[in-house]
């Protein structure tokens, strides 16, 4: 849709940065903290590049007010950051850490101090580890218990300060790298018990917001999902079939849970045709329906490219050298996995092909770089699902160089954020209703596979895998630049 002027951004609108609990903290056994799941698995030979963890990572937790200084200096009207379960409850249950929960509580007032808005997310990954090896952690319905008792201490303590709260971060991406591709805890593969885990996860979203909802009556509260559009690889009727079914199985088998309280029918009857369909119970039925968000936590940093199912239609060895966009779409990306399981066991087989996108770009990563399929994202999840929309991450990782006079020159970046910053601008010319915008992420941080060599953060922190040096902060160009942003509330982002 063209526009002969886009509109400006709302008056209050929320420009912010972003972050999770493992990949900045460290101090991952200080003042009672109990270990976490990523604390184990990243000591796993091979696991992580260059064997790298958050034991120490860009240590927020005892530099939070230079960080804070810093998003003041900034201008940041709000900051995404996430609790870690087990600096709360050591054991993920039972008796609370109070030096944890103070610490929190002295981030949140920092950020007040600075009219900083706190987005605080209850759980961005890192479960307590006693939960996994006592219940077998998501797997187990006690789980579900233990986070609603790990979410009243915080609703409780933090209640009256922080308005906005996420519940699970990507759900989509921790349940299946952590059950079906084994590339984060707990370290399996099996479909099956992706899904069962996942329904777990769902049940224990609903009964966070319920719970929220008498606990915190004038706050607002949603889950962030890993969202992206899914194209057609051509107007093929039956490509355009492929792209329905893996925007259903992609996308919205999650988001209809979260807003709609159930499970979209073609993709429960696919796993129920392959056996691995969750198990609902009538009173998860119940559950799931009373639990609808405030607003939708979005993700965004790219969408994916489909075509008819190679069972209706096989592919030969060579297509992908004879038709353009037709490579097979291989990549460590979480957003976008191809399926790796016997036919029998994979859903995605008879439903769709995952290929690369020919008129896209890509990053250092192999991400495709698609600015329009973030509009057509916000788009997509506001006609769908009716709710405001919070962006909680969307940014670019890179090896970032410090140059001789000490400065990072990181046009690339500013080129990325303010190609995506004019499409969201139109979304909203579009009539989407935007809460805000956290980019991802303020400082460089732990990449939770990657190490520190991809660089995210607005703030260059002075480290490298094996050497933590001396952690000082230096503000990147793209600081500077987002700086202007939020000062004129976006008006001035080059629209070319």
């Amino acid at each position: 849709m063209y526009h002969e002027s886009l509109e400006s951004f709302p008056k209050h609108f929320l420009w912010g940065a972003a972050s999770a609990a493992y990949q900045i903290e460290g101090a991952f056994d200080a003042e009672g903290k109990g270990p976490s799941v990523w604390d184990e698995f990243t000591k796993i030979e091979g696991k992580t590049y260059e064997g790298t963890n958050g034991d120490v990572a860009i240590d927020h937790y005892h530099r939070y007010k230079e960080d804070v200084k810093l998003m003041a200096e900034m201008g940041l009207k709000t900051y995404r950051f996430s609790v870690s379960w087990a600096r709360i409850l050591p054991d993920g249950e039972g008796d609370v850490n109070e030096a944890g929960l103070k610490f929190y509580e002295d981030l949140v007032d920092e950020l007040l101090k600075y009219e900083i808005e706190p987005v605080l997310t209850l759980y961005h990954w890192d479960l307590p580890l006693k939960l996994q090896e006592n219940y077998g952690g998501w797997e187990s319905r006690k789980t579900i218990a233990a986070f609603k008792e790990y979410c009243r201490v915080l609703f409780e303590r933090l209640g009256k300060k922080v308005t906005y709260w996420v519940t699970f971060n990507e759900q989509n991406v921790f349940t299946s790298m952590g059950y079906r591709w084994a590339s984060h805890p707990p370290n399996v593969t099996d479909t099956k018990r992706m899904f069962e885990a996942n329904h777990i996860v769902n049940l224990a979203n609903a009964e966070a917001i319920r719970l929220f909802r008498k606990m915190v009556p004038q706050g607002k509260i949603g889950p962030s999902f890993g969202y992206g559009p899914v194209y057609p690889l051509s107007a093929d009727p039956s490509d355009v079939l492929a792209a329905e079914n893996a925007k259903e199985f992609n996308n919205s088998w999650w988001l209809d849970v979260y807003c709609k309280g159930r499970y979209p029918v073609a993709a429960f009857k696919q796993l129920e045709r392959k056996g691995i369909a969750p198990t609902v119970l009538p009173e998860d039925e119940v559950l799931l329906k009373q639990a609808k968000p405030d607003f939708m936590g979005i993700n965004y940093y790219h969408g994916g490219t489909v075509k008819q199912n190679k069972l209706e239609k096989p592919s030969q060895e060579n297509d992908s050298k004879k038709e353009a966009g037709e490579k097979a779409f291989s990549s460590t990306d979480p957003y976008l996995m191809q399926p790796r399981e016997e036919q029998s066991q994979s859903p995605e087989i008879p439903m769709f092909q995952s290929v690369e996108n020919p008129y896209l770009e890509k990053t250092e990563w192999g991400w495709e770089i698609d600015p329009v399929g973030f509009r057509l994202a916000l788009r997509e999840v506001y006609a769908r699902y009716d709710l405001p929309i919070f962006v909680t991450e969307n940014g670019l990782g890179a090896k970032d160089i410090v140059t001789e006079d000490g400065t990072i020159e990181d046009d690339y970046r500013i080129d990325y954020l303010n190609q995506h910053l004019v499409e969201m601008k139109k979304a909203i010319t579009d009539g989407v209703e935007m809460i805000g915008y956290c980019a991802w992420s303020f400082t460089d941080l732990l990449s939770w596979l990657n190490g520190y060599k991809k660089r995210y953060g607005f703030v260059y922190i002075n480290r490298t895998e094996q050497d933590e040096k001396d952690l000082s902060r230096i503000p990147k160009k793209s600081y500077y630049w987002y700086k202007d942003i939020i000062k004129q509330n976006g008006e001035q982002l080059n629209e070319e």
